[in-house]
């Protein structure tokens, strides 16, 4: 006979659960099934501190080798809730999660049963976060619009549609945020939490202007360029500005194109916060020396091709004092070098790498404005990169993509 719901479930209706939230920190959780819908369910359990049971006659490799879950790889037995404070039947054979269910009621632990949420006892919202605080939606079984509602939520609080005013939580110092390679849609989810935070925003030119443009006129916007340096050094004045404005209370996000880390003199920036006694977070981002090839069609690594890359700044030229790299040594490795900051002396850098011995024939791929709707890619090889850059006016910012992979394109690659 089919299984009929309990009396009081009311889930069709939407109605008869009550929201709570478990402390499940230090007590035991077991999971039946090692399906994709188990291994969905892990990164919460784990993250909450449980001490999470996974029993599966064949659980998926990523099921097998979760941080944190112990394993049994067997099926499932009556007397496996034995302790245990919550409960998930995850299989996919509907006897097997009955029992589970079963067992469940009689030891009056809470029990979730995946395929089919009526015959359970309790049923796992569509959960988010923002900050320190976690939500939940049900939608009476509806899980697409559970979903559909919580990624809502979450954009909303992420783009500041929706704020939650709190200043005990608000914080504090500086943000060291990478904005990604230009495209808005590519800062971090958490570069984009704290941008909405901000009292302040020093601003490089390659920081992404649409991310600026959708601040609120409260928001002071400080181009890093128009600094007023004096005699300082422009970084040192930089510098100055994020401390003085964190020391007046004000929450600063340093706001950088790509990544803080990569050629973007974030960690001078941090060393300066920390000296001053400043808090500092540093968010990292999408670098343009990884991104602007990938949306071009090129991988800059690929089995059997390459397992190398190498990433180099131009903006001094071979044999420059304030030089640090081996272009000999470059020259001689066999996978992928992109150039950052390279576009004046294109041809400069090609002949220091035929120089060494790398091949005229090497592909080579100048990508411009990488991720934006005006990217430009010019494919050629090294012996003729120079002459290519220079016909084709190539502009700033632009990658240059030296190797086997620069030859890849959507369809061959």
């Amino acid at each position: 006979m089919p299984e009929t719901p309990p009396v009081n479930a009311g889930f069709a209706a939407g109605e008869g659960h009550y929201l709570v939230g478990l402390d499940l920190a230090g007590r035991k959780v077991v999971v039946v099934g090692g399906g994709s819908v188990a291994q969905r369910r892990l990164p919460n359990l784990v993250s909450s501190g449980a001490q999470v049971h996974v029993i599966a006659i064949d659980p998926t490799p990523a099921v097998e080798s979760f941080a944190g879950v112990h394993v049994h790889q067997r099926a499932y037995a009556d007397g496996d809730l034995d302790g245990a404070w919550y409960a998930m039947a995850c299989t996919d054979d509907p006897a097997v999660n009955a029992a589970v269910v079963a067992e469940a009621e009689r030891r009056h632990t809470f029990c979730v049963r995946a395929d089919d949420a009526r015959f359970g006892t309790a049923v796992t919202p569509a959960s988010g976060r923002h900050r320190d605080v976690r939500f939940g939606v049900l939608a009476g079984g509806d899980h697409r619009l559970s979903a559909a509602l919580r990624a809502a939520i979450s954009r909303a609080l992420a783009d500041g549609s929706l704020t939650v005013e709190d200043d005990t939580r608000r914080p504090a110092g500086v943000a060291l945020v990478g904005g990604g390679p230009g495209d808005p849609d590519l800062i971090t989810v958490r570069g984009q939490r704290l941008l909405a935070d901000a009292d302040v925003v020093v601003a490089d030119r390659l920081a992404p202007p649409e991310l600026l443009a959708a601040l609120g006129p409260q928001v002071e916007i400080i181009d890093a360029a128009k600094v007023p340096y004096g005699r300082a050094m422009k970084q040192e004045a930089i510098n100055d500005v994020l401390v003085a404005k964190a020391r007046e209370g004000k929450f600063v996000v340093r706001l950088k194109g790509g990544d803080p880390y990569v050629y973007g003199r974030g960690f001078e920036e941090l060393q300066a916060c920390v000296a001053a006694g400043v808090p500092v977070t540093v968010v990292p981002g999408i670098s343009s020396s990884i991104a602007a090839p990938a949306s071009a069609g090129i991988p800059v690594t690929h089995r059997g091709v390459t397992h190398e890359v190498v990433i180099a700044s131009g903006h001094v030229p071979p044999g420059h004092p304030d030089s640090l790299i081996d272009w000999a040594a470059l020259a001689k490795l066999r996978g992928t070098l992109v150039l950052m900051m390279a576009v004046e002396r294109v041809e400069v850098f090609a002949d220091a790498l035929l120089d060494g011995g790398r091949p005229p024939a090497t592909p080579v791929a100048m990508i411009e404005n990488g991720s934006l709707p005006t990217q430009r890619v010019l494919r050629t090889d090294l012996a003729h990169a120079g002459e290519v850059a220079a016909q084709e006016g190539l502009r700033p910012p632009a990658i240059v993509v030296i190797g086997e992979v620069a030859g890849f394109t959507d369809a061959a690659g």
